[in-house]
Parts: structure tokens; sequence; C-alpha cells
């Protein structure tokens, strides 16, 4: 009797024990997929549930808070600590180039059913994914370009394209960021990629010093271009005046020689010999007769004579 008794306690127990397995809980951040005969069945979220024991129903813990990353290139040791893929890393540009690309793809799970259920291995697919969108993307690109402008440009397409994909594939996953990390020239050729990018930086710092000197140079030539126009002008206003008092003053002279021309012809050859001479008081002349002739400026020109 005492012996049956321990047997049907042992059996309650492990009755107790195999209904207890059914029992589990779910972290905030986390939801539970349940699964009856192997098929989903409803999802339970934060705290603590039960469901039938196995292999009647099954539970699948999913969590759809955490930011997940997979990276490309090199692998997180711990942190502060990498190690880096260089074969992986090795991506073939447009223009026949290679270059070495470390990038990071973050996700987050948007819907759990489709996560576990749909694809197998769905955070290796995102990895996949990332690195042949990034690999079609770079592709499409110069060395140059890749190391210089379109970094930021080719992480934004990849970043789309990505998800595009995912969206395609059912896989119930939110792309949050494509980071290019390291984007450098493999190292057997740093060193000329960087004696070519130094040549870059001379050409363009010489660039730069000739349109500084032109800009400078450029006004102070101008400058002296129109000081010049400006003095041509004043010296052709200033001649076309003096020509233009000139004829008015022979024309002035012009009419008093026809009004009185021997009064006139005098008073010519007065001023003409007191700009020739302007110190001479007398001068001698000859006449057509050949007769010498004195003559007094002074009483010609300051009424000396009564």
């Amino acid at each position: 009797m005492k012996t049956k008794f321990i047997v049907i306690l042992v059996l309650i127990a492990l009755v107790v024990v195999y209904i207890m397995t059914g029992i589990y809980q779910v972290d905030p951040s986390q939801v539970a997929l349940v699964k009856t005969f192997g098929k989903y069945s409803y999802t339970a979220g934060p705290g603590i549930h039960l469901h039938a024991p196995y292999p009647f129903q099954s539970h699948v813990i999913v969590d759809v808070q955490t930011i997940r990353k997979q990276e490309i290139g090199f692998r997180t040791i711990r942190p502060g600590q990498y190690a880096a893929k260089k074969e992986e890393a090795l991506i073939l540009t447009g223009d026949g180039n290679i270059v070495s690309v470390e990038a990071v793809v973050q996700f987050r799970v948007s819907d759990p059913v489709r996560f576990v259920f749909n694809v197998e291995r769905p955070e290796e697919l995102v990895k996949f994914t990332t690195e042949s969108a990034l690999r079609e993307r770079i592709a499409k690109r110069t060395v140059d370009e890749i190391l210089t402008a379109e970094r930021d440009k080719v992480a934004y397409e990849v970043h789309e394209m990505v998800q595009q994909l995912l969206n395609e594939y059912d896989v119930g996953v939110t792309v949050l960021n494509v980071l290019l990390q390291e984007v450098v020239p493999p190292d057997p050729v740093i060193a000329a990629f960087d004696d070519v990018n130094n040549a870059k930086q001379d050409k363009e710092r010489y660039i730069n010093e000739a349109l500084r000197y032109a800009n400078n140079l450029i006004p102070v030539v101008e400058g002296e271009a129109r000081k010049i126009v400006l003095e041509a002008e004043a010296y052709a206003q200033q001649k076309i005046l003096q020509a233009t008092g000139e004829t008015q003053r022979f024309l002035s002279i012009l009419n008093e020689y026809k009004s009185s021309p021997k009064i006139t012809e005098t008073r010519l050859r007065i001023e003409t010999l007191e700009q020739v001479l302007p110190r001479a008081k007398t001068i001698i002349l000859l006449d057509r007769s050949q007769k010498i002739l004195l003559m007094n400026l002074e009483n010609l020109l300051g009424g000396g004579a009564k």
C-alpha cells in the first residue's frame, strides 16, 4: 500500500513537472511565437505564459526591439577589438580598380512571424543582401568617387536597395542604417593612392593660388585700364576744346581782316614778333623797297608814342 502511494506521488510529480514545461517567460523587448504541432498558432507578449507541453505546443522567443547588426569586411571580437576579413572587404569599382570596404547594416525585426517562419537564417540573408547591393552600387562608380564625394550616396542607395529586396523576400525586417565605416584602397596600393591624392591636392592648391592671384590682379589691371581710358578721353576732350577755340579765334581774326586788312595784318605781325622775340624792344625790318625800318614794340604795344 505504501509503495503504491509513493508511485502515485511520483507520477503526480512527473505530470506536474511535465505540465510546467509549458510555462515560459517573455521579456519586455520580446514576443513569443507559439506553435501547435510545429505550426504557428499565436503570438504572446511580455510576461509569464503557459501553453500545452511538448510535443503538443512549443514556442520561439524573438527580440523585436533590439537593434541588430551584420558586419561586412570585418568582425567584432570584443568591444574595441576587430578582425579584418580582407577577401570579403575587397570590391571591384566601375573603372577596374579595387577598394576595401568595411560596412555595417543595422536592422530591427518588424514582423516576427515572417522573420522566423518565412526564411531560414534571416540574419545571414540580411548580410548577403547588403553585401550584394553594396557590390552592385560600387561597381557603377569610379574609385575616386567612392573614396570622396559618392560615399554617403552609395550608403543611401544600398539602404534603399536592401530594404526593397528584403520586402520582396518577405523577411519581416526593417533596415535602419547602412554605414560605410571604412573605404580605403587595398594595402598593397595604398601608398600609390596617397601619392595620387597628394598630387590632386597640390593641383587644387595651385589652381586656388592662381585664381587668388588673378582675382587680386584683375581689379588692378581694370583700374589701370580705366585710368588710361579716362586720361585718353580727357586728352581728346582737351584737344577738341582747344581746336574749337583756335577755330573761333581764327574766324574772329578772319572777320577783322576782312573789315580792316592792313590793321589786322600789322597787329598779327606784332603779336607774332612778340611771341618769337619776347624781350626785343626795337626790331629792324626791310620793306619791299629795301629800306630799313625801325619798329619800336613798346610804342606799338604800350602806346609809348604820342
